[in-house]
């Protein structure tokens, strides 16, 4: 019993940093996947330069964009093998007898080819449906849902904002995104029709656009940013009133963030292990005075002091590496009930098992040569006095 309270703390400690890893691993992971599922070799251009200290650093006439920068990189980029403009609305929805607040994304045809989408029902508007501004929407599941429940309702009407609109398609569904919104909230329609019969005006949000390969990415990146200085006459010289943000951008600005929780979450928990093996010091060191006459008579028929030190550091060893297992089975255990009986996503990293496992012998070796020592430098005459 004495053995296993001394090793709790041990336990505590590779269990706690295994499991804190594999949360933060699991969460990153889960992270670049949703990012991933945005669509296929995603770029995404904003409006407005990157900001320092609050104050917009872009310096052209322009700080908006229109369908006409669309229109001139659909044109002439030669790197981009789809672009779509994006005009966000928010807008009560009435359909099925029925009340929906969501969200409207006015997008060209090939808005679902670059977010990597697909219909589950219907059809996608085409170009012509663009041109002429028609009242056509295809649905989320989750719109879908709230609004036509149990129900398929292609060729059904809607209202957005008391203007009628026919459903003509339902997404497929495409779950939570890395921000944690429900991306099957949402009704798409032609960006034309939301631009100007929803909206009233002639700016649209962003751009979304394919890169052509995930290969040429950058070159992809670099060839958007001339165009779009073209656009906006901006000079040599002058910063760009606009910011490019590629899929892999993306991805790494997530991970880095996630790899940061995970190293905090980490060492926080490898503090419990150096609480262990404060623990097995001074349960070490009261082996040692309980066994002082023992250690005389060991020394008086002939043992050397050395031995006297491996013994007692053994030991400490072994109860840090037994400590060690029984906190990676734990580890194990608890990770696989976070998997099934909660949302959390936990991903065993087998490099930190072996490090926090010879971590722990490490912290055996460490905290327990002190104790180690003492018993070897133990005078044997006093040794054998000890009451």
């Amino acid at each position: 019993m004495r053995s296993l309270l001394t090793s709790l703390g041990i336990i505590i400690g590779v269990s706690a940093v295994i499991v804190m890893v594999a949360i933060g691993e699991g969460s990153q992971a889960q992270i670049e996947q949703q990012i991933n599922s945005l669509g296929t070799n995603l770029i995404v251009v904003f409006p407005g330069a990157s900001r320092a200290g609050g104050v917009s650093r872009g310096a052209g006439s322009f700080n908006r964009f229109t369908l006409d920068d669309v229109e001139k990189i659909q044109q002439e980029a030669r790197l981009i093998s789809a672009v779509s403009p994006v005009v966000r609305a928010g807008g009560q929805v009435i359909g099925g007898g029925n009340n929906w607040n969501t969200q409207i994304y006015g997008v060209s045809p090939e808005y679902l080819r670059i977010r990597n989408w697909e219909l589950e029902y219907g059809e996608m508007f085409i170009d012509r449906d663009i041109r002429s501004r028609k009242k056509v929407a295809i649905l989320g599941q989750t719109a879908a849902k709230e609004l036509f429940p149990g129900q398929i309702p292609i060729g059904e009407k809607i209202r957005i904002s008391n203007t009628p609109f026919t459903v003509i398609g339902i997404l497929s569904e495409k779950g939570q995104s890395a921000f944690g919104t429900d991306q099957d909230d949402v009704i798409i329609a032609p960006a034309t029709t939301v631009l100007y019969r929803l909206k009233g005006g002639r700016y649209i949000n962003y751009i979304n656009a394919s890169a052509a390969s995930i290969e040429r990415i950058d070159e992809a990146n670099e060839e958007m940013r001339v165009l779009l200085r073209e656009a906006h006459r901006i000079e040599p010289g002058e910063e760009d009133d606009f910011t490019i943000r590629n899929q892999a951008e993306i991805t790494e600005a997530a991970s880095e963030t996630s790899r940061v929780m995970t190293l905090l979450l980490g060492s926080i928990a490898a503090v419990s292990l150096l609480v262990g093996g404060i623990g097995i010091m001074n349960i070490m060191l009261v082996s040692v005075t309980e066994r002082t006459r023992e250690i005389g008579i060991r020394l008086s028929v002939g043992a050397r002091s050395s031995d006297v030190l491996m013994q007692f550091l053994s030991e400490a060893v072994v109860l840090s590496l037994s400590g060690g297992i029984i906190g990676i089975l734990f580890a194990f255990g608890i990770s696989f009930s976070l998997n099934k009986l909660t949302e959390l996503n936990t991903l065993i990293n087998p490099g930190i098992v072996i490090l926090s496992f010879a971590f722990s012998g490490a912290v055996g070796v460490f905290f327990g040569l002190y104790p180690a020592r003492k018993a070897a430098g133990l005078n044997p005459i006093d040794a054998l006095r000890y009451e």
